[in-house]
């Protein structure tokens, strides 16, 4: 199993059509969202599409098509796969993919559909979707006028058998599954003459994909040009059950339960489509799934708001407190190249790089933008995940930019030498050991390469210094805490530099950095 557990803001379960409408909603509102598709929906035996304006009697795999190019658009990932358990969690889902891959997320937007389980009839799967069908809405106009026939499987089939004497006026209807018919019931089909044949279909005959009879019990043929049935409903569910989200019975089998919204009886999972609607089509579960998508959107912005309002959680676990820190939707930092790094690093040959704390990635990807093989390592997996995501829309390959979740207390996850290991602002209000860290970091440099931390020198100007609990060392201390021996290092650089920023007040101010870089002998 990948260890590593990628956090985005929602995963959507499904890439049918209301699948992908929530994830196009959410990617328009600028969401960190992955799309989960098993590749099979449930409409994928019919050649054309009907009743969706705009794209009547498309084929519904060029509708999927277009969709996932428009989500390519907002940088929606789709991944194939299926999921195989979700969970909720303290701050959202976790999602186990069948592959042994965990994801996790803030909402779980569950659009898996369903399974039309037929009867177990000779010649009827092989027709289905061609010239056996379920609903006369998608269908029925391009059969009108055929002999059609109503293979029921329920007493519901009663329902069907009088809605397909719409689109004809020569409709046979094969009983048994109905059960013990009342006299008035048999004669409100015959007043419409509909034929009523008794004995249970065994066989369906035809010539490829198109029915020509169906073959009964007692050894009759009853020509037809094409069936409707109902199979037995299967919502793709399991991997949620020991939820135990509530539930509707309907007459088509037990469905989630979802508010307007889609919303479950969960906070964090909504279920759109057929998984929660069986009588839902492509219009309606598009608008299920846009409905979805703008609600959880609005979800997670008063998140965001009541997070910030509350302000940040006070952990006295390091990785507990990054991963807070980087779980909410807002770019924690620039997305710019340290201005330390960037200067110094451009005066040195290209090799291999690996950045401390590498946070949402800008330092790794402006090195391998310009020739480095970078390696970015952080304690949070929410901040790696999105150094991945902001390396793959910069166009880079893994062996550019790598992502690693690790506090390098095992040797093991960097597997190599470093020509540039880097630490810029390598600082957390929350005690960790970080020159323990920069020395065993410091172990990983190449002979020849070199070892750059830049960090805060003083308090910010517009801080109370004596409020901070943090021990701010100059370039001169930083080089004496970590003890380096001097006949193996060489020192480069031990200086400090002023940046120019702006207070929280909007006013001019300068900070004040403190430079060590060495090399390695």
């Amino acid at each position: 199993m990948n260890a590593h557990t990628e956090h985005l803001d929602v995963i959507v379960i499904g890439g049918g059509a209301a699948g992908l409408s929530a994830a196009l909603m959410l990617g328009r509102s600028r969401r960190r969202t992955l799309v989960i598709d098993s590749g099979l929906p449930r409409n994928r035996f019919a050649a054309h599409m009907h009743g969706v304006l705009g794209h009547e009697g498309i084929d519904p795999a060029e509708l999927l098509r277009k969709g996932h190019e428009e989500l390519a658009a907002y940088d929606i990932a789709i991944r194939q796969g299926r999921v195989a358990r979700l969970d909720e969690t303290d701050d959202g889902v976790s999602v186990l993919l069948e592959d042994g891959q965990r994801l996790a997320a803030r909402v779980a937007i569950v659009a898996t559909g369903v399974t039309d389980e037929l009867p177990d009839i000779p010649g009827l799967a092989e027709r289905w979707g061609s010239t056996v069908l379920h609903c006369p809405y998608c269908h029925g106009w391009e059969v009108r006028d055929r002999r059609i026939g109503v293979l029921t499987t329920s007493p519901l089939g009663m329902h069907q058998a009088q809605l397909i004497r719409q689109w004809s006026d020569d409709v046979v209807v094969f009983t048994a599954g109905l059960g013990q018919l009342e006299q008035a019931e048999k004669q409100r089909l015959l007043a419409r003459g509909i034929t009523l044949v008794p004995g249970p279909v065994t066989e369906v005959l035809g010539e490829g994909d198109q029915v020509t009879a169906v073959r009964t019990a007692d050894g009759s043929t009853i020509e037809v040009g094409a069936i409707f049935t109902a199979g037995t409903l299967r919502p793709h569910d399991d991997f949620l059950t020991h939820l135990g989200l509530e539930r509707t019975d309907t007459p088509a089998g037990s469905f989630l339960a979802v508010d307007p919204t889609g919303k479950t009886s969960s906070d964090r999972i909504w279920a759109v489509g057929n998984v929660s609607n069986p009588m839902a089509n492509v219009p309606i579960s598009m608008s299920a799934g846009t409905m979805a998508g703008s609600f959880v959107n609005m979800t997670l912005v008063t998140d965001d708001f009541d997070r910030a309002v509350a302000g940040p959680a006070e952990p006295s676990d390091p990785v507990a407190f990054w991963q807070e820190r980087y779980a909410g939707s807002d770019r924690i930092w620039s997305g710019k190249v340290n201005a330390v790094l960037g200067d110094i690093a451009a005066s040195l040959e290209p090799g291999t790089a690996l950045d401390l704390g590498s946070g949402e990635g800008a330092d790794v990807i402006w090195l391998a933008q310009h020739g480095w093989q970078a390696t970015g390592i952080d304690i949070s997996d929410n901040a790696v995940s999105r150094g991945r995501e902001a390396a793959r829309a910069a166009g880079l390959a893994e062996e550019q930019a790598r992502f690693v979740v690790s506090d390098l207390s095992d040797p093991a996850v960097l597997d190599r030498g470093y020509d540039l290991v880097t630490a810029s602002f390598f600082h957390s209000p929350v005690e960790l050991p970080r020159t323990d860290i920069l020395r065993r970091a410091a172990e990983l440099v190449n002979a020849g390469g070199h070892l750059l931390i830049t960090s805060h020198a003083a308090a910010p100007p517009w801080a109370d210094a004596s409020a901070h609990e943090h021990d701010f060392l100059d370039a001169k201390e930083e080089l004496e805490e970590l003890g380096l021996p001097e006949d193996a290092w060489e020192t480069v650089i031990l200086e400090h530099r002023h940046r120019a920023v702006t207070s929280p007040s909007g006013g001019p101010a300068t900070l004040e950095d403190a430079v060590v870089l060495l090399r390695r002998r």
